[in-house]
């Protein structure tokens, strides 16, 4: 993916994210989530990026695209990119969600069993009490 390969031509190079990113005129983090997956450059910084990385773009792009010079092609093939990205995060956020659903749901059944142990604990308490044992021959002794 487009990620991966601009991340490995770019250590190939030997540039840093902040030297590639002071070539296209963007900050490092701009270049960070690109190469994390988390966004995707418009078709005119792809361009930028194949001629500083000396390669060409349907290389960035994993090799799907045959006319490199039609900047619809190239946007439309962004486009697949940033959706396909855009489908990976929200499948992302939704097991996030569900891991603290259950997270919050078991600190709540945690503090719900402590509250209602300490108050049964409480009612059986013999503090105060007394207790009578009776023998079998019929002997009463008080225990207090």
């Amino acid at each position: 993916m487009f990620n991966e390969t601009l991340k490995t031509m770019r250590k190939a190079k030997g540039y840093t994210q902040e030297e590639l990113a002071i070539k296209l005129n963007v900050v490092r983090q701009t270049v960070s989530k690109w190469e994390k997956g988390l966004s995707v450059p418009d078709a005119d910084v792809l361009s930028k990026i194949a001629d500083i990385l000396e390669t060409k773009v349907s290389i960035l792009l994993g090799g799907t695209i045959t006319d490199e010079d039609n900047k619809d092609v190239i946007a439309e093939q962004l486009a697949k990119i940033s959706e396909q990205m855009s489908i990976k995060n929200k499948r992302s956020k939704i097991i996030w969600k569900i891991v603290g659903i259950i997270l919050l749901s078991i600190l709540v059944l945690n503090i719900l069993l402590v509250i209602f142990g300490m108050s049964a604990g409480s009612s059986f308490s013999t503090e105060g009490s007394t207790t009578v044992i009776k023998t079998n021959n019929d002997d009463v002794i008080d225990v207090e």
